[in-house]
Formats: C-alpha cells, sequence, structure tokens
C-alpha cells in the first residue's frame, strides 16, 4: 500500500471513489452524489491544485482505494486551524488500519504546515467504526450539531471532534 499526495492527475480516480462514498454511505457526508455526479472533473482537478486543500490517497497495484483531505483556513484569524475531511476507503479494505494510516500521514503532513496548531472534524453520530478510530487517533469530542444532515426523510446528527497537531499519543 502507498500513501501519496493527490495531484490533477488523480482526478478521474478521485471522482469515482468519493461518488462510489457518497452512493454508500450518505449520512456519512453533506455532498450528494447527484450533486457531485454534476460537478466537471475539471471542478475535482481543482480541488486537488488549490493551495487551501491537501489530499492524500492509498494506492493499491495503482488503484485509489483510501481518500483522505485536509481543508485550511484563509482568514488570519483562523489559518491555526484545518478540517479533516473525506475519510473514505473501500469496502475491501477496511478494517485492515488503512483509515489510521491515512490519518497518520495526514497529520506528519500538518506537522510541517507552519503555524497550523489544531485539526478538528465531523463523524455522524451512530458510527462507532469512525468515531473509535479518529479517538485511536487522539481526536476527541467538543460538541454535538442536531440534525446535520438530512438524507431523505431521516436527520442525522455530527459530532464535532478536534486534535492538537503536535500532540503526541
Amino acid at each position: 500500500m502507498i500513501i501519496q499526495r493527490l495531484d490533477t492527475t488523480h482526478a478521474s480516480a478521485y471522482r469515482a471513489l468519493m461518488l462510489e462514498a457518497y452512493e454508500r454511505h450518505p449520512q456519512a457526508f453533506t455532498s450528494s452524489v447527484a450533486e457531485r455526479a454534476a460537478m466537471p472533473l475539471s471542478w475535482w482537478e481543482s480541488r486537488l491544485d488549490s493551495p487551501l486543500e491537501l489530499l492524500l490517497g492509498a494506492f493499491e497495484d495503482d488503484r485509489l482505494v483510501g481518500i483522505v483531505g485536509l481543508a485550511f483556513e484563509v482568514r488570519e484569524k483562523a489559518r491555526h486551524k484545518a478540517t479533516l475531511f473525506g475519510l473514505y476507503v473501500t469496502a475491501a479494505q477496511r478494517n485492515a488500519g488503512l483509515g489510521y494510516q491515512l490519518i497518520q500521514a495526514l497529520l506528519q503532513e500538518a506537522r510541517q504546515r507552519p503555524g497550523l496548531k489544531l485539526l478538528q472534524l465531523t463523524v455522524t453520530a451512530g458510527n462507532a467504526a469512525a468515531l473509535a478510530l479518529y479517538q485511536r487517533c487522539g481526536f476527541v469530542q467538543f460538541g454535538l450539531e442536531p440534525l446535520a444532515v438530512r438524507v431523505g426523510i431521516e436527520y442525522f446528527d455530527k459530532l464535532h471532534l478536534w486534535r492538537e497537531v503536535g500532540a503526541a499519543l
């Protein structure tokens, strides 16, 4: 398994993997598969080329099987924070530690960013596996957002978590 930073040459694979994620786990993401499927490939390329986002991918035999992103703040008073987003691992790769490896690689990248002090994220309430993974990686809950995501007629709460970038586990 190879984990590396994604660039515009990975746009098609990134798009396909995220559309799979939105389709299989709609309650976990604020974007819908319909919204994102409508976006042109250039939109996906721009995410991979943005100085405000960092995306890492896990590859097995040149196939993208896992993804995680980090969004940086542009506002001066909030530049010490970044948001972890879009963690997804294909079903065939789950329970093998790949999510943990992706988060650790992202933490390593975050430590290289001058002035970055903390990471935050949201996770759908009730997603025990994801919550346990984030807690294992040093994230702690600081809040709950009720009715954060609506899928069809159902509403899902989101837990808000954070951790210091440089904190050792």
